[in-house]
């Protein structure tokens, strides 16, 4: 489950207060609902729960009957993550890695993915979408250097367009591009040059707060219905950007004081 050892259980399965900080709750908002005496649980609280608890497809729509929802469409992008994709995240330990939906939306984190670009979960859902943040929040473009900025841009609009274009009857790339095209006047310029590409193998830079710039190769695996991606970044054994991330898994995402740490988004 990616959580950290602690004391020896009494009985096999997740305590209370860890399955609420694996679905991003409070501990009193779960209990009630174990309970029957919290408010009925919205879709996102539902989707944290199945994701939390490595649920399948079958017992994650079974989740949402007994909550009186309707499970999210199949055939859609869905905010629920595979047991196996969350599997190999969490065996990922010494590189940061993220799943995420083809139209942005990140799912799932790491540790090392926390530490590089900050931790996901901890942000209301509107902004965890990365191509949301880095056309409407300026703060989100400080984790890369300037003059990587228009390619960034570029690679996003370029994607989300091959997106839109496969799944014309899905309303959520076709909404995301209405909302940015009505945000964003550089989204809107780019979206009328009609590039596509889709998300594939780059490298990238970032600039860390503590432990400077970082060139990463990132890779990209399609999960089995291509609609959510493994994004893995890993750095070259020998360079300078590998020491630092190195350094950068011994920093963690410990606080730090505040002369020694910049804000960034991720």
């Amino acid at each position: 489950m990616g959580l950290p050892p602690g004391a020896r259980r009494r009985t096999p399965g997740l305590r209370r207060e860890e399955v609420a900080a694996l679905a991003g709750m409070s501990v009193d908002y779960y209990t009630r609902l174990e309970q029957s005496r919290g408010p009925r649980p919205s879709r996102q609280m539902l989707t944290a729960l199945a994701r939390a608890l490595r649920l399948t497809d079958d017992e994650r729509d079974h989740l949402f009957h007994l909550a009186g929802e309707e499970p999210p469409r199949r055939e859609s992008a869905s905010g629920h993550v595979r047991p196996g994709l969350l599997l190999i995240l969490d065996r990922l330990h010494d590189t940061p890695a993220q799943v995420s939906t083809d139209c942005g939306e990140v799912l799932a984190q790491n540790a090392m993915a926390c530490a590089l670009t900050g931790d996901v979960s901890a942000r209301p859902p509107r902004e965890r979408n990365v191509v949301r943040r880095f056309f409407t929040d300026p703060a989100s473009r400080a984790l890369f250097p300037p003059e990587d900025l228009a390619g960034h841009a570029r690679a996003h609009v370029a994607n989300l367009r091959a997106v839109a274009a496969a799944r014309p009857d899905d309303p959520v790339p076709r909404a995301l591009v209405a909302e940015l095209r009505a945000a964003s006047a550089e989204f809107a310029r780019l979206w009328e040059t009609h590039e596509v590409a889709v998300r594939r193998a780059a490298t990238k830079r970032f600039v860390h707060p503590v432990v400077g710039l970082l060139e990463l190769d990132c890779e990209v695996m399609l999960a089995h219905d291509h609609r959510q991606l493994l994004v893995v970044h890993t750095a070259r054994p020998g360079t300078e950007s590998y020491e630092r991330l190195r350094l950068l898994r011994v920093v963690g995402t410990q606080e730090l004081s505040p002369h020694k740490l910049s804000p960034h988004g991720g």
